[in-house]
């Protein structure tokens, strides 16, 4: 009989999550002996990545024993290499990490206007330029957004995230920037996948801006409906290519 057991962190998962679930196992970030004693004790075979550890938690762990051994052995410490890290223990105990987009085909983001008008010369040269700049940095492994204004990056993401990018890069451009979000050229699908949904676009509108253009097949686009329709009355576009 098949069952669904969830991993849960404390201050970052919501607790409405347990009703979905058959079980549930609540840790603290770094708590690794605990998750994989879980999954082990529960006889998980495959497991998904879904959703995000706030950036900041990284820098502020209580390992176990068994993630500081982790966390020593590696020369360098972003989420690529703590959860590629991870996958590792997890492939020890029997457990295959899946992709993150397994049973989320439909929420990939397509190569066409996904919602507002058409974009100008002015934007489309913004995004052309902006998408080059976006894949050196995520090519780095710096960031996978920059924010670009009338052929000037305003804002490139780095460890803060997303959302605290379109900020900056909003206090910085004022009305009519874009943002342009890519996967690295080599992104490991298993985890740190591209995503936005309707708190993207809340918070482009609060920071003024006008594009908001994706990476398409590598880019999940969640709550499609709900953001389409926050975008239209923003008057956002949201594109893939």
């Amino acid at each position: 009989m098949q069952k669904i057991f969830a991993i849960a962190f404390e201050g970052e998962t919501d607790a409405t999550l347990a009703e979905l679930v058959d079980e549930i196992c609540w840790l603290r970030v770094g708590q690794l002996s605990r998750m994989l004693a879980g999954l082990r004790d529960s006889k998980i075979g495959s497991a998904i990545m879904a959703g995000q550890i706030a950036p900041r938690n990284l820098f502020d762990l209580h390992p176990d024993w068994r993630a500081l051994l982790l966390l020593a052995k590696l020369k360098r410490r972003n989420a690529e290499s703590i959860f590629c890290a991870i996958a590792g223990e997890l492939e020890k105990i029997g457990v295959t990490l899946l992709p993150a987009t397994t049973f989320l085909d439909d929420f990939l983001v397509t190569r066409d206007l996904i919602a507002g008008p058409k974009l100008s010369r002015r934007e489309e040269s913004d995004v052309d330029f902006g998408w080059e700049i976006a894949q050196k940095i995520a090519a780095l492994d710096i960031g996978q957004t920059v924010i670009a204004k009338n052929g000037t990056i305003l804002a490139v993401e780095g460890f803060e995230g997303t959302n605290e990018t379109i900020r900056r890069g909003g206090v910085l451009g004022g009305r009519g920037a874009v943002m342009i979000k890519v996967a690295k050229p080599n992104q490991d699908m298993r985890f740190d996948v591209p995503v936005i949904g309707v708190e993207t676009i809340t918070i482009g509108a609060e920071a003024r801006i006008r594009v908001i253009a994706l990476e398409a097949g590598r880019t999940l686009l969640l709550e499609k409906d709900e953001v389409i329709l926050a975008a239209q009355r923003a008057r956002i576009t949201v594109l893939g290519r």
